[in-house]
């Protein structure tokens, strides 16, 4: 979706890869972190279910109290999957006879979707509400503020957004060890 945005707004190759690269990402830090959530497993059972990661099937195997069994990945995986084939089999059908405005309106559909995933984390970490909150002003601020095209403001303010809130917590915990000792 975002490279679909980026080539509609005329962005260049190279930013688009680069924001490609830097918000899928974020399945390398997913894996990563299951990895260390889920039971012991072969290998091969490991590869066969990574197929399946993404943002709502982390976030549900992630919530999860204690680990997560093999069964219970390929269970959430084998829902999500179906259920995004067949709905969107479904949504295509009912979307196409909908009026051209309520079509044009469900764009907001995936942004609310990122929301809902965003704010159970958002209630469990201060760091994630500051992160989000960073986020969006670095943004609103490069795109309303005409800073910058909307590939590279949505780039600048991830990574922006990370690298001071990494570094606050690195300060923090540097404070901390410090008045320990």
């Amino acid at each position: 979706y975002i490279s679909l945005s980026l080539i509609a707004y005329g962005t260049g190759i190279f930013e688009i890869i680069l924001t490609t690269f830097i918000v899928n990402i974020r399945h390398f830090l997913m894996s990563t972190s299951l990895n260390e959530k889920v039971e012991e497993d072969h290998l091969l059972n490991k590869l066969i279910y990574s197929f399946g990661i993404t943002d709502e099937t982390f976030s549900v195997v992630a919530t999860k109290e204690g680990p997560a069994a093999t069964g219970f990945l390929f269970g959430v995986i084998s829902v999500s999957y179906s259920s995004w084939v067949v709905f969107s089999g479904l949504g295509h059908l009912i979307g196409a006879n909908l009026p051209q405005t309520l079509q044009d309106s469900m764009g907001v559909a995936l942004y609310a979707m990122f929301i809902g995933l965003l704010v159970p984390s958002m209630k469990k970490s201060v760091k994630v509400v500051f992160l989000a909150v960073l986020g969006a002003i670095f943004n609103s601020i490069f795109t309303i503020g005409n800073l910058m095209a909307q590939g590279w403001a949505i780039v600048t303010a991830t990574l922006l957004s990370a690298i001071i809130i990494e570094s606050v917590e690195v300060i923090k915990r540097n404070r901390s060890v410090r008045h320990e000792n």
